[in-house]
């Protein structure tokens, strides 16, 4: 009989769904990591919320465990790199809480709108300022939602019924989800200009982070109000203070920081600013529903093998695991090739197959390739909802095969069309086994996609390579390779280079200023 470990206060409908499944189970919440430690290699499973913290001596120590259930979104506190190379399926609830984080950011547009907690503090004790607290009604104005996907669709529809018109900037929004929402896809600079209110329903990566920056809040219009009940770190809040202190935002609510728990922060005391202790979960109707939804899925997973939202194992049926496993490594590296690089906003997503690649199950290549494109812009997406998340916005996803075999044994090629036209990528495997992109854009250029690396469109002309070379080193950035492409001699041609670190941002800059350069895009590849 499997044994699970429960080791956080969790809804005890959780245990009881577990027991009632056959799966023996222990509520021990509250336990050190020495005690953790201690029993965690008696279990097969461990269903935690956000106090435990699933680290590699934990991993290390956990000689039977077989999964981890977060019951909620955020798994910041498990070490998914750790778990993948130990075996262990790392499982999370991404849904479960979404109409309770709608509700908390619309709470938190209320107070902000009448200046709720202010007016509670001056009228309990005792003042009475009637005329000192002068709001703004939210019925007509303009609500601006950075990401509409799950939560961010469930506020465009709760701020509709309150009569208020919704922007929303999400590259993957396509035009007729926008219309089925109701709301009216906009760029991220028509959204700052028009919004009287704005909030952020994007989780944060590394294209996401600061996405409300010193810059980006300077182009807000002046008198906004801010809600961001998704992720600490998508506001600067440095700036934000600023932007406080000078007037131009009204007024700020935030339910997460980028160091929580947030003790203390510049923020605290500014006029207009309004904060929680990240609430954006906290409802018994919620809790209840992660506790029933992680039990349900780690049950499922320990006794018949179904895998439900893991973050880190496609479903894939354990016959055909090996010789998918290279595809879909191919896969997820083109997808993700694709969503850094592609402008604009994407609304299909062509994946065909040819060659020895097309006598396989398409399914969990396609899954891997919506999870390596939409992975750019979320953090909880795998390769077992990256087909509903890619469907929740309207993508349109079509999967193509071909009996005909080209120029390479086994190619796969993604393509998708976007507002500024289509882009293909293409790879294929060398020796049946490692990843190879093969095409750019149009341009025939061979390329491993591991690790940091640029991207770079330049014009093709002499003494291109020693300029970004010696630029590169006057910087202290080892280039690991060069993989070039052109289309012809004296045109555009692309360059890709893997380098052992991460290219600061002032060296980006010096790079985009070098004659002949049209574009250089970092790119980050596990």
């Amino acid at each position: 009989m499997p044994k699970v470990l429960i080791s956080d206060k969790m809804d005890p409908r959780a245990a009881a769904i577990f027991r009632e499944r056959g799966v023996e189970v222990d509520e021990k919440p509250g336990l050190t990591k020495d005690e953790l430690t201690a029993i965690i290699g008696d279990y097969d499973g461990l269903a935690i919320r956000s106090a435990t913290k699933v680290g590699r001596d934990i991993l290390n120590a956990a000689t039977n465990l077989k999964v981890v259930g977060r019951a909620g979104i955020g798994v910041d506190n498990v070490d998914i790199p750790a778990a993948s190379a130990k075996g262990v399926v790392v499982m999370n609830t991404p849904f479960g809480n979404s109409i309770t984080t709608a509700e908390h950011a619309i709470a938190l547009m209320f107070a902000l709108a009448r200046d709720i907690p202010e007016a509670d503090r001056s009228t309990q004790a005792g003042k009475w300022e009637k005329n000192r607290f002068m709001g703004v009604e939210v019925s007509g104005k303009t609500l601006g939602l950075i990401g509409a996907g799950n939560i961010g669709s469930i506020v465009a529809d709760r701020a509709i019924g309150l009569k208020m018109k919704v922007v929303a900037f999400d590259p993957f929004l396509s035009a007729e989800r926008a219309r089925d929402l109701g709301v009216e896809k906009v760029t991220l600079d028509e959204l700052l200009a028009r919004a009287d209110f704005i909030t952020l329903h994007t989780p944060l990566t590394d294209q996401t982070r600061n996405i409300l920056s010193r810059q980006n809040l300077a182009k807000t219009k002046k008198g906004v109000r801010i809600v961001n009940c998704a992720r600490g770190g998508l506001i600067d809040e440095a700036a934000l203070k600023e932007a406080l202190d000078s007037g131009h935002v009204a007024g700020a609510a935030l339910d997460v920081f980028v160091e929580e728990p947030a003790k203390e922060s510049p923020l605290f005391g500014t006029p207009g600013f309004i904060s929680t202790p990240h609430l954006g979960a906290s409802t018994s109707e919620a809790q209840v529903n992660v506790a029933i939804q992680v039990a349900e899925q780690m049950a499922d997973y320990l006794l018949t093998g179904a895998v439900t939202n893991a973050l880190n194992m496609p479903s894939v049926s354990a016959e055909d695991a090996p010789r998918l496993r290279p595809y879909m490594a191919l896969a997820e590296k083109l997808g993700s090739l694709v969503g850094q690089l592609a402008h604009g906003g994407l609304t299909s997503i062509d994946i065909e197959v040819e060659g020895a690649a097309a006598e396989l199950n398409q399914k969990p290549i396609t899954g891997a390739v919506l999870a390596g494109l939409m992975r750019v812009y979320s953090d909880t997406v795998n390769m077992v909802n990256a087909p509903f998340m890619a469907k929740e916005r309207g993508l349109d996803v079509r999967e193509v095969r071909h009996d005909r075999e080209g120029d390479y044994h086994t190619l796969l090629r993604v393509s998708v069309a976007t507002s500024d036209g289509e882009r293909s990528v293409a790879g294929t495997l060398f020796g049946d086994q490692n990843p190879r992109l093969v095409e750019l854009f149009g341009i025939k250029v061979e390329a491993d996609l591991a690790g940091p690396m640029l991207y770079v469109v330049n014009e093709d002309s002499p003494g291109f390579i020693g300029r970004i070379g010696t630029a590169l080193g006057d910087a202290g950035v080892n280039i690991g390779t060069f993989h070039l492409g052109r289309r012809a001699a004296g045109g555009e041609a692309v360059l890709l280079l893997s380098v052992d670190t991460p290219v600061p941002e002032p060296v980006l800059d010096t790079l985009c200023r070098l004659p002949g350069v049209k574009r250089v895009k970092p790119l980050l590849f596990p």
